[in-house]
């Protein structure tokens, strides 16, 4: 990494070995997220407007069969902007659970077959929307594409973790 485009005088030795953690790329990221921002967007807006400066067409949205009316309409919304939109749920290749954990049941969610297939159609941002804890995990872990999160799943406070800080 060429240190010396990011060397800044005016930081402290702390604050240039922070600095010293991103290389041109995350600068990139760091620069779009900052312009994606603005005043009165939500953060589906903020997504496309991300997207959008980035230079990105092709967006993939990794979501839950328990938001999955939600995954539609975002799918819905983001082809209307213009971006070409793959959306494949948890489910997908219904794999047996006891095949991935001793005694469980029914079909397994299936977080890095989301990853592969969102890969396969050549994603470059993908969403993901309300992924259990740990499918989340695999699925950012196999993403070949950034992932940003819109929905974390929280059974018990309609998928709004915060709730549970107040």
């Amino acid at each position: 990494m060429d240190t010396a485009i990011l060397e800044n005088p005016g930081l402290s030795e702390e604050q240039q070995r922070c600095l010293d953690l991103y290389d041109e790329e995350d600068l990139k990221l760091m620069a779009l997220a900052e312009a994606a921002k603005g005043k009165g967007l939500n953060r589906v807006e903020e997504i496309a407007r991300f997207a959008r400066a980035a230079g990105y067409s092709r967006l993939g949205i990794a979501h839950c069969v328990a938001v999955k009316d939600a995954g539609v309409r975002l799918e819905e919304l983001l082809t209307l902007k213009g971006f070409e939109v793959t959306r494949i749920d948890c489910k997908i290749c219904r794999l047996p659970a006891a095949a991935l954990a001793e005694g469980a049941r029914g079909i397994a969610c299936n977080p890095i077959g989301q990853a592969q297939l969102l890969a396969t159609a050549e994603t470059q941002l993908n969403v993901s929307m309300g992924l259990c804890l740990g499918h989340d995990l695999l699925f950012n872990k196999h993403s070949l594409a950034p992932v940003t999160t819109l929905i974390v799943k929280d059974r018990t406070n309609g998928h709004n973790p915060l709730l549970a800080l107040i």
